[in-house]
């Protein structure tokens, strides 16, 4: 096995276990949440844990989207700025040369 394929398999490996994480905590969350409605019947109580977990989750989900939206965008706008950056840089350096090869010239001329 390569390291592209390991790191794909323990990317793959902590993509499922943050999954069950998640969803561990959001039944962890929807069942505190139904235990405060003490006045439900059991099943009514497993209802609504299931319905918040459910909620819980798609929040997540779109929570985590934008987060991935943003950094897809961030990624975009930092690409330019470098490319832009490297750009001005090597034309910086280019003059630089020129300027020594002009200067150079001049006093190999004068030197003659």
């Amino acid at each position: 096995m390569d390291r592209k394929e390991t790191a794909a398999s323990l990317a793959r490996l902590e993509g499922y276990l943050m999954s069950q994480s998640a969803l561990q905590e959001a039944a962890t969350a929807g069942e505190s949440f139904a235990r405060h409605l003490s006045w439900l019947g059991p099943h009514e109580q497993e209802e609504i844990a299931r319905r918040f977990a459910d909620h819980h989750l798609a929040l997540r989900k779109q929570m985590l989207r934008a987060v991935v939206d943003r950094t897809q965008e961030l990624r975009g706008e930092y690409s330019h700025r470098y490319a832009v950056l490297r750009r001005r840089t090597v034309a910086v350096a280019l003059a630089a040369v020129a300027a020594v090869a002009a200067a150079s010239a001049g006093i190999m001329t004068v030197l003659r």
